[in-house]
């Protein structure tokens, strides 16, 4: 059984920081992209930025996010970071860890997510 757990959001003012994290527990055969996306009462979630195993960047949308975020992971720890600087409120959202993972070899990947982090940018 393959588990997200999110931590790192909360009550930061304009222009502050936080730094979001998300581990994934349980077994597989492939934990393949890793990523962030957020949502707001009544808006469909949209994607932050994913991060594949490799390395490799996916930004969503908002031009904005990616001059002020950073997404990372540590492959041997199956974490993945969102490092949020100069947050403004437009940021305020429920962030969600998402994670693409083949349980079984042969198999197609699944999309699994965390349960979801406050942040809420205020002052």
């Amino acid at each position: 059984q393959v588990q997200l757990v999110e931590s790192g959001g909360g009550l930061v003012q304009p222009g502050g920081s936080l730094k979001l994290s998300c581990a994934a527990s349980g077994s597989w055969n492939s934990l393949s992209t890793m990523g962030w996306f957020r949502q707001v009462p009544g808006k469909k979630r949209e994607l932050v930025a994913r991060i594949t195993s490799g390395g490799t960047i996916n930004w969503g949308d908002d031009d904005s996010v990616q001059d002020r975020f950073t997404i990372s992971r540590d492959n041997r720890k199956n974490t993945v970071y969102l490092e949020m600087n100069n947050l403004e409120p437009e940021d305020t959202a429920v962030y969600f860890c998402n994670a693409q993972i083949v349980i079984k070899f042969g198999s197609s990947w699944d999309n699994y997510w965390g349960q979801g982090t406050q942040v809420t940018v205020s002052s």
